[in-house]
């Protein structure tokens, strides 16, 4: 089956609909499928789900679906970027289940992995816990969480072959790896696409089973979340001759 799609509007293709719950990756700026969130922006579907850690920032990533009120739910962990977020959350617009952030990457790998709930310490005590089961063991008490599943995850990765065989880069491997195998179906955007073979299967980070669509996207903006500069030193002047120093 050819994986490889010409852009993202057709690998979304027959899949987006209103009301579905979609995995996005990334982590921060960094690893967001881009040319995919705007093909959901484009299809016009509402009343969505997304799963992803944060929300993008204003006009860029989640953000974007922010903008058309496309999404009703968001479950996250950072989402402190986002203005137009914080509006429509304290406006009701926005329904919000919050996680930490270690809590939600189990969550999405449990999910992947089959696993319905699992307990952890993370959150005991506090509001994350309220209306969750809480149980015991060995003396600690440990609060539970459900696994999560998407109808489908968009994933972007650095490389990718025509078979799916995906390689994420640095900060890119947060959540898209786990999202890739949450799902009904993976679509993932490669900025770079090789022939089947071209990458050792020891590199692979996700194996091509996982992921059922594939669009190229060479060359995407990679935006910065919070640049932050120092001041650039005065380079030194040469003394002249017979000057003193």
């Amino acid at each position: 089956m050819d994986k490889v799609y010409s852009d993202a509007s057709s690998a979304l293709a027959g899949l987006v609909k209103d009301g579905m719950t979609i995995m996005a990756g990334g982590f921060g700026l960094c690893g967001i499928p881009e040319a995919l969130i705007e093909a959901i922006r484009d299809s016009g579907a509402k009343e969505l789900t997304f799963i992803s850690n944060n929300a993008g920032v204003d006009g860029v990533g989640l953000g974007r679906l922010l903008e058309t009120r496309q999404i009703r739910k968001m479950i996250s962990s950072y989402v402190g970027e986002n203005k137009l977020f914080a509006q429509q959350y304290l406006s009701g617009e926005l329904e919000l289940e919050f996680n930490p952030q270690g809590t939600l990457a189990e969550r999405i790998r449990a999910g992947g992995a089959g696993i319905p709930a699992f307990y952890t310490k993370t959150g005991v005590g506090t509001l994350i816990a309220e209306g969750k089961e809480v149980r015991e063991f060995n003396g600690e008490k440990y609060v539970m969480e459900t696994g999560l599943f998407a109808d489908i995850s968009i994933v972007h990765a650095w490389k990718g072959d025509t078979e799916g065989n995906l390689v994420y880069r640095k900060t890119a491997r947060n959540f898209n790896p786990m999202m890739a195998t949450a799902s009904r179906m993976t679509i993932a955007e490669v900025e770079h696409l090789v022939p089947a073979g071209e990458i050792d299967p020891d590199c692979m980070h996700t194996p091509g089973i996982f992921v059922k669509r594939m669009v190229h996207v060479p060359n995407p903006v990679k935006h910065i979340e919070q640049r932050t500069t120092r001041k650039r030193a005065e380079a030194a002047v040469p003394a002249a001759a017979g000057e003193e120093v």
